[in-house]
């Protein structure tokens, strides 16, 4: 008996450590939060306005000559001519505002604005939007933006000196645009969807198909391909397509992901994911670094000749050589093990991205290597 309770004991503990691993292995996330609905999206605006109120830092209306001319068109409307005549204002700039309209907004509701410059402006603080259409890409107008624009960074200069922090010349107008177009489509109306995985796999697509299905009891969704699934409207289901999107969503999946590295050459930056795996390697690594450096020496001719002052060239030449020896990377099983291996070797991350290019070249790393 006792053998028996120990032996059950036993398994017990096993079983509880190997769930724990198992959740700690795996990546659960609520349906909402890993696909897009089919419908349910921004869309872009953009328009051409003036920014008035600037001290000094507009454009400089010789070198802008659209905004000149915008600003006489704009003075035209208003009933002031100013053809033919020599306009010298420095508080005016030209600039392009950009906004994204939210998905389901309602005549009458606001959003945020972004504006930059287009000219030759120095800042933007200060200054006042006047009123502008935002177009889509259709060409109709969906917004109006107007209002006094906030920038992050400012600009102040001398005689002598100058001093720019941020950049002065973009800025942002908190609910600025006033939406005056709707986009027409209707959500609840609809009795299929399609869902949009934001990472697209093949085990995600049918994991949420099964979890979907499982829930409602019907075979509702469908995985059409690795970045879409179906979703339908089941005859007897008591509700429309938001109901069903509003059951679903808080649906819990465990998303996959294919191997993959990721490395920014610019900055150094590189990110694997958790499936990563190579295979047994030996790696070695050589660091050449030469160093010049130029020290120049003044030659002064001897006294009572006829000699000039002349610059002697000197120049001190260093190089250094570190050899690493031949260092090996055993076959990983985790992503942990793979760091430790990788960093044993004591190299930099600039070094690192050369060896796992020839590490993936040698065949050994069985991951997808993608350079930004």
């Amino acid at each position: 008996m006792r053998l028996i309770r120990t032996i059950t004991a036993v398994t017990l503990s096993l079983a509880l450590i190997l769930s724990s691993m198992t959740s700690l292995q795996a990546a659960p996330a609520r349906i909402k939060d890993i696909v897009d609905m089919e419908g349910v999206r921004e869309n872009q605006l953009v328009g051409y306005g003036l920014v008035v109120g600037l001290n000094g830092t507009g454009d400089s209306l010789n070198n802008s000559p659209f905004t000149k001319q915008s600003l006489q068109s704009m003075l035209e409307r208003l009933g002031v001519n100013t053809q033919g005549e020599n306009v010298r204002t420095a508080n005016v700039a030209a600039v392009m505002v950009t906004a994204n309209l939210p998905p389901f907004s309602t005549q009458g509701s606001r959003m945020d604005v972004s504006v930059a410059a287009l000219g030759d402006a120095d800042s933007l603080q200060g200054g006042t939007l006047l009123v502008t259409p935002l177009l889509g890409a259709d060409g109709e107008v969906y917004a109006i933006a107007q209002g006094p624009v906030l920038i992050n960074g400012f600009s102040a200069q001398g005689d002598a000196a100058s001093v720019i922090s941020g950049v002065p010349t973009t800025g942002r107008i908190s609910s600025g645009a006033l939406i005056e177009r709707e986009i027409d489509f209707h959500l609840g109306s609809q009795h299929s969807l399609r869902l949009a995985l934001r990472n697209p796999d093949l085990t995600t697509a049918r994991r949420i198909a099964l979890a979907v299905n499982d829930f409602i009891g019907a075979p509702t969704a469908v995985p059409e391909d690795p970045a879409t699934v179906r979703l339908t409207l089941p005859r007897n289901f008591n509700g429309n397509i938001v109901d069903l999107l509003t059951d679903i969503e808080q649906l819990i999946v465990q998303t996959d992901q294919t191997a993959k590295i990721v490395i920014d050459e610019n900055s150094g930056i590189i990110v694997m994911g958790k499936d990563v795996r190579v295979s047994s390697v030996a790696v070695a690594q050589s660091n050449l670094t030469v160093t010049i450096a130029e020290n120049p020496e003044v030659v002064q001719p001897n006294p009572l000749t006829l000699g000039q002052t002349a610059v002697e060239p000197n120049t001190n030449l260093n190089v250094n050589q570190s050899d690493t020896a031949l260092q090996v990377v055993n076959e990983s099983v985790t992503l942990q093990q793979l760091v430790d291996g990788l960093n044993a070797l004591g190299i930099s991350p600039r070094d690192l991205i050369a060896i796992l290019q020839a590490i993936k070249a040698t065949g050994a790393l069985q991951a997808e290597i993608e350079v930004l």
